[in-house]
């Protein structure tokens, strides 16, 4: 069995991309998961899966960008569970746009909302209940939350501030139990660049990224699951990640090249 069996994991953004592909990847080792996405029937079907290979699955349909359904999401886990042990805030948005271009300011709101303020609020309402079981949070961030971006400055301000909360909350919870693990992968295969905003505010309706050659959203969430069984406080996906955070400290000029780079060949 997992180090994970028999626990309660709430996952956000799970209907399809790093977050089905995580609850796939943990479903084998038999524990309770709470399923978390606006899609409902992507989620029944999700659920299904999941208690297939043989865990128990609850299905929550749910826009993470409201207070008050995150509020019924976290109730909802503790009616049918009576606990939890694990939140994985992997919720979120993106938008590919040069500032200068933008002409809709409002895609600042509506990230911070998804990608930053849903974490808090879920966090903060599934806190109390992390610290009975001693368990672990879990916040699936960027690698645009460590460095800049181009193209993705409303991405990347939101990631920042959602890496800013946790390692701060990480400090306020020591001694708790409770822990605070850093997901920051690089560019992944998913569903969600195809929403991603453009400058006029509305969803691009196809990915904007060449798709050959990036981490598959199962590859990815492969590297998660230890990362979470081990508390382990960051984790960067890839090679071009690691690089990239020590050329920031010693030759930031150099990791400023390497992300108009990728971002110029789409990969």
């Amino acid at each position: 069995m997992g180090a994970l069996a028999d626990h309660v994991v709430i996952i956000t953004g799970a209907s399809e991309g790093i977050g089905r592909a995580l609850a796939l990847a943990l479903a084998p080792q038999r524990l309770s998961l709470v399923l978390a996405a606006r899609n409902a029937e992507r989620l029944a079907g999700l659920a299904a899966e999941c208690e297939r290979a043989g865990s128990q699955a609850l299905a929550v349909p749910t826009n993470v960008a409201e207070e008050k359904q995150c509020r019924a999401l976290v109730d909802a886990a503790i009616a049918r569970f009576g606990r939890l042990d694990v939140l994985v805030n992997n919720a979120g948005g993106t938008m590919w746009s040069r500032f200068d271009a933008l002409n809709d300011w409002s895609v600042f709101e509506a990230l911070m909302r998804i990608n930053y303020l849903s974490a808090v609020y879920l966090t903060g309402l599934a806190l109390p209940w992390l610290k009975e079981t001693q368990g672990r949070i879990v916040a699936v961030a960027s690698l645009a939350g460590l460095t800049g971006v181009p193209e993705r400055t409303a991405y990347a301000a939101s990631k920042h501030a959602m890496v800013g909360f946790f390692d701060s909350l990480r400090i306020e919870l020591m001694g708790s139990g409770v822990s605070v693990t850093v997901i920051t992968p690089d560019f992944v295969r998913s569903e969600i660049h195809k929403r991603a905003l453009g400058p006029d505010g509305r969803p691009l309706g196809e990915s904007p990224l060449r798709q050959e050659g990036l981490m598959t959203a199962e590859e990815c969430a492969r590297l998660m699951v230890p990362a979470i069984e081990r508390r382990k406080r960051l984790l960067i996906t890839s090679a071009r990640g690691h690089c990239g955070r020590w050329l920031k400290l010693i030759a930031p000029s150099v990791i400023d090249r390497i992300a108009a780079r990728a971002i110029r060949e789409r990969r």
